[in-house]
């Protein structure tokens, strides 16, 4: 009984923990960060990435629209970068299945940068055929034309 109870216990930290357990240092995550999702109103997939964003501690709110191309513009999303749908959060632009965590460093780690991208739709992504991500880059973007390797998956 005492071993289920402990079992319990540490799944329930596991779960419900407010840190990332990746490498390198721990992420704070403020549970509940608004992050607002620009996507079509006819992508499952963008819905299926908003859902997984609820599922890893934001508070999402979805915007529908079928022109997206303002919204990239106005956060720099170069042509090269863009993919499905775009999210806006204390600033930055979210560009495609960039996983939450990414997101969660980003935001702590507060970098000169426009945004995140994970060019084009990748398959093995959030929202898309998997939770874990596999087999493609996600990109730390700026004003300008340089972007660099945030996170290789």
């Amino acid at each position: 009984m005492v071993l289920i109870r402990t079992a319990v216990v540490v799944v329930c930290v596991l779960l419900f923990s407010p840190i990332s357990l990746t490498a390198g240092e721990p992420v704070t995550r403020q549970f509940g960060k608004e992050i607002t999702v620009y996507k079509s109103p006819s992508c499952s997939c963008c819905a299926g990435w908003a859902q997984y964003l609820r599922q890893n501690g934001f508070r999402v709110a979805v915007v529908e629209q079928y022109d997206l191309s303002e919204i990239k513009a106005q956060h720099a999303v170069r042509p090269e970068l863009q993919s499905c749908h775009t999210a806006i959060v204390d600033g930055y632009a979210i560009e495609g299945h960039v996983p939450a965590d990414d997101i969660w460093r980003l935001l702590a780690e507060k970098p000169d940068a426009s945004g995140l991208a994970a060019p084009g739709m990748p398959t093995m992504s959030p929202g898309m055929s998997s939770i874990q991500p596999k087999g493609y880059d996600v990109l730390l973007f700026g004003p300008d034309s340089r972007s660099s390797v945030y996170s290789r998956y």
